[in-house]
């Protein structure tokens, strides 16, 4: 299907989940996109990579049944998430016999899953439990809202959770959803995640997704092919240095050589957002700059085929102190019948152990998989690789001010994982961001051609906004 030739010409600068999921909403309406990536492959901090002969993902992701939009666009681009995505009920299970705990809900209606879940619980002390049960019933009754922000510890804090109930499931949680220490974690930001997963009227909204392949394959690989059936074109292993205003859009300096468009969707990472958007918007790219990174590490185990986890995946205690670093161990096989034997292990907010050297790092995960799990083979596997995201989302701290969709440019809009958001960095946010701006770019497009022109010698046409 070809793009109608009078279609807005856009530049989206970044092949990350933002941005595909920005090129393919303006595709789909039209547009005649150019979705531009330095790199090789798309997908930015959620693609596949070669390891071992094997495609893998630079990092395990676990997505949720409330991530809306981004089951979407996987449906518009052709992917089924019935069958890309494993769907398991809301759960943190720990090995048995480890000091744990067991925490699995059923395919109730919610909330009456979550309450069952909680009566099951294996581990857990009754005041635990009690404990759990007047946190979830308060934050219903707040509306999962917090006006005044603070950390993730403070606020459990405030309502009395206990130590064990904090190190086993909020801990975690936090960890894993906001990929920020829960001392620096913004607890506004954990309530949204909660309301929107443990809060949510629909069971589904819980549910955990694992995907069944590489992070490249499940939606950027297929967003890319969207664009390009829309008459729209890729161009990867290209580059983005510069952009300058004209008169009728935006003038791009490329690795390639300078093009042409109506609009720009920057959605590159935002410390290169921030270099690009310097001359233009310095107050903007300063606050871009100022974002702070946490890393993400992900540990590659392959054993022998046979090897196989009695669950998809499980939660582990990690104490980095005693050379305990894994906090979820996921069973390859259990997803893509191509990786029998092969574990991930994942640490999240990993600054410390990017830090540690790699094949220690993987000695000591093996050694605990092996003791966690009493089986002692693990201990010794096939091969290993630790692949590890520096900069994998920013610090999400309490009080963040993050920057909005739509600039001060006109004809140019920001996508990313970063922006204005409910939500921490996540592939729903970063979703939501490309869906949003392409909605900004589509309104631009409403406009006559004339009011479209810009004026570099006075003040730029307002355009409609969109939130």
């Amino acid at each position: 299907m070809s793009a109608p030739e009078g279609g807005l010409r856009v530049a989206v600068a970044g092949g990350g989940w933002a941005g595909c999921a920005a090129a393919v909403e303006l595709a789909a309406g039209g547009a005649r996109v150019t979705l531009i990536e330095a790199a090789r492959s798309l997908g930015g901090r959620a693609r596949g990579v070669a390891v071992q002969g094997k495609m893998l993902d630079n990092g395990q992701h676990i997505l949720l049944g409330a991530y809306g939009e981004t089951l979407r666009l996987l449906r518009l681009v052709g992917i089924d998430p019935g069958r890309a995505l494993l769907r398991l009920p809301v759960q943190m299970r720990y090995p048995e016999g480890r000091e744990g705990m067991d925490f699995v809900a059923p395919r109730w209606p919610a909330p009456l899953h979550l309450a069952a879940a909680l009566v099951r619980a294996k581990g857990l002390a009754r005041e635990d439990k009690m404990a759990l049960a007047r946190f979830t019933t308060a934050a219903r009754w707040m509306g999962w809202v917090l006006y005044n922000d603070c950390t993730v510890d403070e606020l459990l804090e405030r309502f009395d959770q206990p130590a064990r109930l904090k190190r086993l499931l909020w801990h975690p949680l936090c960890i894993a959803a906001l990929n920020t220490p829960p001392q620096r974690a913004s607890a506004k930001v954990f309530l949204a995640v909660l309301r929107d997963s443990l809060g949510a009227k629909r069971r589904a909204a819980s549910d955990m997704l694992l995907p069944r392949m590489d992070m490249g394959a499940l939606f950027p690989q297929a967003a890319a092919r969207f664009v390009e059936g829309h008459g729209g074109k890729v161009l990867s292993g290209v580059k983005l240095t510069a952009a300058s205003p004209t008169a009728t859009g935006w003038r791009l300096a490329l690795s390639g050589g300078a093009e042409e468009f109506d609009a720009l969707v920057l959605a590159t990472p935002a410390t290169q957002s921030a270099t690009i958007l310097a001359p233009h918007a310095p107050e903007l790219a300063a606050q871009l700059s100022a974002l702070a990174y946490e890393p993400i590490a992900t540990c590659y185990l392959q054993y022998d085929p046979s090897v196989r986890l009695a669950l998809p995946f499980y939660a582990l205690l990690d104490d980095p102190a005693h050379g305990r670093w894994g906090q979820f161990a996921f069973d390859r096989g259990q997803l893509d019948a191509g990786q029998q034997g092969l574990l991930a292990v994942v640490i999240s907010a990993a600054a410390a152990a990017a830090g540690h050297d790699q094949e220690d790092l993987a000695g000591l995960i093996a050694a605990q998989l092996a003791r966690d799990l009493r089986r002692p083979e693990l201990a010794a596997p096939q091969w290993s690789r630790v692949i590890t995201e520096k900069r994998a989302t920013f610090s999400c701290t309490p009080d963040l001010v993050r920057p909005g969709n739509e600039t001060a440019l006109p004809g140019l809009v920001l996508a990313g994982d970063y922006t204005a958001s409910d939500y921490p960095a996540t592939l729903e946010t970063a979703v939501q961001s490309g869906v949003a701006a392409a909605a900004l770019i589509r309104s631009y497009d409403k406009l006559p051609p004339e009011k479209r022109r810009l004026s570099h010698t006075g003040s730029a046409p307002a355009r409609p906004s969109v939130s």
